[in-house]
């Protein structure tokens, strides 16, 4: 197929109740089922990526870079640190640098380079669980101890514990590790909740890696504040983000580390530097360049659908899910179950959504402390796949005489 054919092919206007066929392309959520949970054919809604296409500005952008037949080693244009920049003025109100930034091949990577950074073997780093499983991987395979400091959970929701964070810091942790917004939760964070971790972290001279990979995946009526916009201390934070989340398209693994202090960029650069690992290739270039520069629409039309589909479940779990509650989320396109009112042990709780909804979660132990008794559904699909997902769970709950 030709490059004209192929680019007459894409969607200018984004479809989101448009199904793709995704089983056989590669794919770990669908190809990976098997696997995962010992069963093909269930509904995957597990693995935090969306079963939408792409901008239409990437795809296009990808077939382009495809169509020079020669992909040799390739540099990061002046366009890619200007889009990622007019983005982030744009939409965070946030000014950056261009020799702040490092570019990485990934977020998780990011982490674990932080923590080789700014740590010593044996000290301390803070995770705040339940939380995003490399969180706690990349902390104890390279040395370092993990220190937990729960979230809170009350009746509006997740919250920070500052008391026992203090204690962590005073105890000598050298690092948090932030989820912002929050993979599992979905929460949001407030300016206010956000100061308060700051505050902490100045008295104790402790540095923040703040993962802000969903910061555009907040739903409407939530706002995402960057941790580095509220101070001014450059040594205090430093921002993992990417536009993989945002646009869907982690595959192609580039994202940037955002570090105003020198001293901490020549320490992430050494690092990196034993990794051995380039961060580029044409096609990651050309895709998060092009994500940046004229993805915005697509976002735009994306952010209330993502809505809908959360309201949906949100109805369906008030209404026809006895024994399954959930946590509002404010942002992301993750929703978080709490099937405790089922009164099923985690290994149990993962059988009957596999067995006998059919359907393939994250379970809640994964998340760490706190996330015993939950499974993770993720709504970034067409709205009919997520009706079909609830029409299942509601089916089996009353099958099981729920």
């Amino acid at each position: 197929m030709s490059e004209r054919e192929t680019l007459t092919m894409i969607d200018e206007r984004p479809n989101f109740d448009r199904p793709l066929e995704r089983a056989g392309s590669g794919s770990l959520k669908w190809d990976g089922r098997a696997g995962q949970f010992g069963d093909g054919d269930v509904l995957p809604l597990w693995v935090a990526d969306m079963d939408f296409a792409a901008p239409a500005a990437v795809t296009r952008a990808l077939v382009q870079r495809a169509a020079h037949p020669v992909y040799g080693y390739t540099l990061f244009p002046d366009e890619l640190f200007a889009a990622m920049a007019d983005w982030l003025r744009e939409r965070h109100g946030w000014a950056i640098e261009r020799e702040w930034v490092v570019m990485a091949p990934g977020v998780v990577p990011s982490l674990a380079a932080t923590v080789l950074a700014l740590t010593q073997p044996g000290e301390g780093v803070i995770v705040q669980p339940p939380v995003y499983a490399p969180f706690y991987s990349v902390v104890r395979a390279n040395g370092r101890q993990v220190v937990e400091n729960p979230l809170r959970i009350g009746p509006d929701g997740y919250t920070f514990d500052l008391e026992h964070l203090e204690r962590c810091a005073a105890a000598g942790a050298r690092l948090l590790l932030l989820c912002s917004p929050h993979n599992p939760v979905g929460r949001v964070w407030r300016a206010d909740e956000l100061e308060g971790l700051l505050d902490i972290a100045w008295r104790h001279r402790m540095a923040i890696l703040s993962d802000e990979i969903h910061h555009d995946l907040c739903l409407p009526g939530a706002r995402h504040r960057p941790l580095a916009c509220l101070t001014d201390d450059p040594a205090l934070v430093v921002t993992a983000l990417a536009p993989s989340k945002t646009f869907n398209i982690p595959g192609l693994g580039l994202s940037a580390l955002i570090c105003p202090d020198p001293e901490q960029r020549r320490a992430l650069r050494r690092v990196f530097d034993t990794f051995h690992v380039s961060a580029s290739n044409p096609f990651s270039v050309a895709g998060f360049t092009a994500a940046y520069r004229a993805g915005g629409p697509w976002l735009d039309a994306l952010l209330p659908y993502l809505q809908g589909n959360r309201d949906l479940a949100l109805d369906a779990v008030a209404t026809a899910l006895p024994g399954i509650a959930a946590v509002r989320p404010e942002g992301t396109y993750l929703l978080w179950l709490d099937c405790r009112g089922l009164g099923l042990d985690d290994a149990a709780l993962r059988r009957f959504f596999v067995e006998r909804a059919g359907l393939g979660l994250s379970p809640g132990t994964i998340f760490g402390t706190g996330g015993g008794g939950h499974m993770r559904l993720n709504l970034g699909a067409p709205r009919a796949a997520i009706e079909r997902a609830l029409g299942q769970l509601a089916a089996a709950l009353a099958a099981a005489g729920a």
